[in-house]
């Protein structure tokens, strides 16, 4: 008996790439089960799911959460800056 399949994208950004791959997964497969399925570490070895959280729409989840169809699983990027950091020093440089 052949398994069901769902739809599921896999998401990757930081400042200097994008990227979004959109996958057919066996039903009950987790969100490593997609990373690895989508190829994205060959394409962007700096990921390390050791290190790097993982996320769906912007929630993040553990690597062994069973997907749904129409998931996106994200792959997030540590911030350089904290953003309260960031807006401190934007507001800084246009009161100069």
């Amino acid at each position: 008996m052949a398994e069901l399949l769902i739809a599921v994208e896999v998401a990757f950004a930081r400042s200097d790439q994008q990227m979004i791959i959109p996958l057919q997964i066996n039903q009950g497969a987790s969100v490593v089960d997609a990373i690895e399925q989508s190829g994205i570490i060959s394409l962007i070895p700096e990921i390390n799911l050791m290190t790097n959280k993982v996320g769906i729409f912007g929630k993040v989840c553990s690597l062994d959460r069973q997907l749904r169809s129409g998931d996106r699983v994200e792959i997030y990027w540590p911030l350089k800056i904290d953003p309260k950091e960031s807006r401190r020093q934007r507001a800084a440089k246009s009161n100069h």
